[in-house]
């Protein structure tokens, strides 16, 4: 009975936050989750498939079965002082799963435990111990260990390179002969590179085997009828066997129930899908018994609630990866969520990605072949741009007008609701491919804005990023995609896209119109810009339209309609050999007769000698065109872009621009303000938020203070007071001139209604004060605190901020920083930072109200001490991204002074967090 009670428990405690699919080293997938007790057969089989040696490095002793004592003991924890993760996938000769490897710690104190590894030999190499290691270590922060310790044989040496790679500061040594060593597992700046490049290599080589397939399976519906949706699934399925076959010949093609159904072939029982139920079972095992040979990837066209049986039998082909072209999952409801969760989990638990579902398909176009598994009769011709779009309708326009621009395609995605893959994974797949010059996406929603960003951020540094959202908000969220809600501004994603360095951009022409320039012409080298055109009115025009999409206009020039071929040449040369010129935009629309292709092909030629970024609007030609192309230097082929507009290609330059001055800057060093304690800080919040805290708990002003001066961020003190008397008592103490505030919100922070008094010299003017104040507060009484005033000491005099910090469901920590005032907010002046930060973001943050320039001497006054601002900020910042349990925190005011920055007054709350960006790489859908 008691063995039963302490299983129950476990179940009740078992947290299923810590569930996840992941993404191995060789790009496959597995489960990682906590242990149970029903795990025990599972485990047990486990250590008996291992070798002697094994077995002998993990519990220093040959046993060829676990005794039912120490078996029960290893499935049975507490989830918080013993803790046990298992890797597991499908088993592919039984119904069920395998565990192919156990990660689990015991708490030696409060902040040290024993940690050890156990891994398949069968799945050694692929990253398994990685992995768990690093869920472990995010478990165990959860749970307040600081400090993992671990003994291992010398021989073993996998075990040790897990440790030495995973990029703590491992420190060991012998001891009777085993290694004894130790590390602290809060994150590093190099245990988080270390992560987020092994989270870089799996997922990108994951979209590579997608990408490089070069055996397709196409199923289709395996039984004829009339309904509807099995007629639409069998047109997509003929379609993609059409398109792959056409696309190249070296692609091995195979279907399974799309060849043998003829077109318009009746439905036998006149029924829908459900009614074949053993008819379907038996036509669909018949039919993968055909399929020959390895599979790299299998294409989908199936009714959703087929798609679960079918996932299972790819899985047997050895495939990597499915695109799911259906639809009917997740945008339909409840019932469909979990049909899309249980297509999932087939698919991870047999190491396979999903692409979808509503997939559009994959298209690659590289050097090594060609693959069309796309709805598409038409591509565009090969090249060197990248495409995402999860849309599967904005696809077809999408790739459309690629082809019409004379675009070349390099590689193009579509995820539909994208339940696993997503545009992160291709981003991870662009930034090492080396056939891909220029990377546009199409995102219907973010589910992960942090780890976007810091996706993006790392291929923007190589490669242009553009990027369109749905909607300018980039909070519309369409049925069928899981993302979490959130309260952020829409000026947060603007502000996420311009940490990111991806250019952000209105619409699809857009999209494409900067495409043109990025993959066509050199990065611009500044943002100087001549102007030349056959018009004067024209190229006042295109000056201004210049100058809004902010590049600065170095000169303007006329090139009469009739000037020779000789003087144009020699005009558009000066024009780019000025050294006050970095790049440059030219007009040519002649009044009389059709497109000059003469002078198409001598700007094309000076653009390329000239190694500058030249952009052209042209009567009669768009897109990339062989008139605007000649070869440069090098040898290589340049076209200049030629726009519809001028002013389309003035806003494409200037995008263009911000991106390179961007590419170019300093991006800064990771903060590391000097004597934070952030165990501290993680400490102080484990100990006032109960364990079973349901809603906000409120921190007091003391506690406040308290955890904000864990990582060194001071709060000028206050004293409550009720009354005059103790007011006085305040002020002597604290020493006279002070502050008398009052503590109902509505007068707080408002000198100018008299809520605040300042400068208060003595106990006269003070008891007068504390008379009006007490006035003014009694018509807000119910709104008061316990005490309904506050002594101050008065901080040195400067301009006032509020910086606030806010936990979101789905950006995690959101800070923002303003001027105090009703301006800022009414205005909405504010500018607003995801952590992590840089030192260059906090310095960015700090200058991008538009009111910020009170800080740096405005009208005449003195600069402010920006740099104690700039280190309050960087203060919080850590501070906030260290504890998603923060919910909250406001600063208000910070005063700025000529000589240091204070905060007079801060709230805090805290709540149970669930934060989206955790360090487990793959959420299940």
């Amino acid at each position: 009975m008691d063995e039963q009670v302490a299983r129950d428990e476990a179940e009740a405690r078992y947290p299923a936050a810590w569930e996840a699919d992941v993404v191995l080293q060789d790009g496959g997938t597995a489960r990682v989750r906590p242990i149970r007790p029903s795990d025990a057969d599972a485990l047990q089989a486990f250590h008996v498939a291992q070798s002697e040696r094994s077995t002998y490095l993990r519990f220093f002793a040959h046993l060829e079965r676990l005794p039912e004592r120490d078996l029960r003991r290893l499935v049975t924890v507490d989830h918080d002082a013993r803790v046990a993760l298992v890797a597991t996938v499908d088993d592919d000769e039984a119904p069920g799963y395998r565990i192919i490897g156990v990660a689990r710690y015991d708490r030696l104190d409060d902040d040290e435990a024993e940690v050890a590894f156990n891994v398949s030999d069968a799945h050694q190499g692929r990253g398994v111990g990685s992995v768990l290691l690093e869920h472990l270590a995010a478990a165990a922060r959860e749970r307040g260990v600081r400090r993992f310790v671990a003994e291992v044989l010398p021989q073993n040496g996998r075990m040790l390179a897990v440790f030495r790679d995973a990029g703590y500061e491992v420190r060991q040594h012998a001891e009777d002969g085993v290694v004894a060593l130790g590390f602290d597992i809060d994150p590093t700046d190099r245990s988080l590179a270390v992560m987020a490049d092994r989270e870089h290599r799996s997922e990108a080589r994951s979209m590579r085997a997608v990408l490089g397939a070069r055996s397709v399976l196409v199923v289709g519906p395996a039984l004829p009828g009339t309904a509807h949706p099995r007629r639409l699934h069998l047109g997509i399925a003929r379609a993609l066997v059409a398109h792959l076959a056409l696309a190249d010949p070296a692609v091995r093609v195979q279907s399974v129930g799309t060849d043998p159904l003829p077109e318009g072939a009746p439905d036998e029982n006149g029924g829908d899908e459900a009614d074949h139920g053993a008819a379907f079972t038996a036509a669909f095992t018949a039919a993968f018994a055909h399929v020959t040979g390895p599979v790299d990837l299998a294409v989908l066209a199936v009714p959703a609630a087929r798609a679960p049986a079918v996932v299972r039998a790819v899985a047997q082909t050895g495939a990597r990866a499915v695109v799911l072209t259906s639809t009917g999952f997740a945008e339909t409801g409840p019932d469909g969520l979990a049909l899309q969760r249980e297509v999932l989990a087939a698919a991870h638990g047999a190491g396979l990605r999903v692409i979808g579902p509503g997939s559009y398909g994959v298209v690659s176009l590289g050097e090594d072949g060609a693959l069309n598994a796309s709805l598409a009769d038409e591509l565009p011709r090969p090249g060197r741009l990248g495409l995402f779009s999860q849309s599967a309708a904005l696809a077809v326009p999408l790739l459309a007008a690629v082809r019409r621009r004379g675009l070349g395609l390099a590689e193009f995605v579509s995820a539909g609701h994208r339940a696993d893959v997503s545009g992160n994974d291709l981003m991870q797949f662009w930034a090492d491919d080396d056939g891909t010059d220029v990377v546009g996406l199409y995102l219907e929603s973010i589910g992960n804005p942090r780890k976007f960003s810091r996706v993006a951020r790392r291929l923007a540094l190589a490669k242009p990023v553009i990027v369109l959202t749905a909607g300018r908000s980039g909070h519309v969220v369409p049925p069928g995609h899981a993302v979490r809600a959130t309260q952020a501004p829409a000026r947060v994603v603007d502000e996420l896209m311009r940490q990111s360095g991806v250019i952000r951009v209105e619409n699809t022409h857009q999209m494409l119109d900067v495409a043109q320039v990025l993959g066509a012409q050199p990065l611009p080298a500044g943002r100087r810009v001549a102007v030349v055109s056959s018009s004067s009115s024209v190229a006042a025009l295109v000056a201004e339209a210049a100058s809004t999409a902010g590049l600065v206009v170095a000169g303007a020039q006329v090139l009469p309609e009739d000037a020779s071929d000789e003087a144009a040449h020699a005009q558009v040369r000066a024009a780019l050999e000025d050294d006050d010129v970095d790049v440059a935009i030219v007009v040519r629309i002649p009044l009389v007769g059709g497109p000059d292709l003469a002078f198409a092909r001598t700007l094309a030629s000076v653009a390329a000698s000239s190694g500058k970024t030249v952009v052209a609007c042209m009567l009669g030609l768009h897109g990339l065109t062989d008139e605007l192309t000649a070869p440069d230097a090098d040898g290589t082929p340049r076209t200049v872009p030629a726009y519809a507009t001028p002013e389309d290609a003035a806003l494409a330059l200037g995008l263009a621009a911000r991106y390179a001055s961007w590419r170019a800057r300093d991006h800064g060093r990771p903060l590391h303000p000097e004597g934070a304690d952030l165990r501290a800080a993680g400490r102080l919040v484990r100990g006032w938020l109960p364990a079973a805290a349901e809603r906000e708990v409120e921190l007091t002003a003391a506690q406040t203070a308290q955890l904000l001066a864990t990582v060194g961020v001071d709060v000028l003190a206050s004293t409550p007071v009720h009354d005059a008397d103790e007011a006085v008592a305040a002020a002597r103490a604290i020493g006279y001139p002070v502050a008398l505030k009052t503590t109902v919100p509505a007068l707080r922070h408002r000198a100018d209604l008299g809520g605040i008094r300042l400068d208060v010299a003595d106990d006269v003017e003070l008891r007068a004060d504390v008379a009006e104040v007490l006035a003014l507060a009694a018509q807000h009484r119910s709104e008061a605190g316990v005490a309904p005033l506050e002594v101050q000491a008065m901080a040195p005099r400067g301009s006032s901020c509020v910086l606030r910090t806010v936990e979101d469901p789905l950006y995690g920590p959101v800070l923002s920083l303003g001027m105090s005032g009703d301006a800022s907010d009414l205005l909405g002046d504010v500018s607003y930072g995801i952590p992590p930060l840089t030192d260059v973001d906090v310095a960015d943050l700090v200058r991008a109200p538009r009111a910020a320039p009170r800080l740096f001497g405005y009208r005449g006054l003195p600069p402010l001490d920006v740099a104690a601002l700039e280190d309050v900020v960087a203060r919080v910042a850590v501070l906030s991204d260290a504890l998603p349990e923060l919910r909250s925190l406001e600063l208000n005011p910070v005063v700025v002074a000529e000589r240091g920055a204070v905060a007079l007054a801060a709230r805090a709350t805290l709540a149970h967090a669930d934060r989206a960006d955790a360090t487990r790489r793959l959420q299940r859908g």
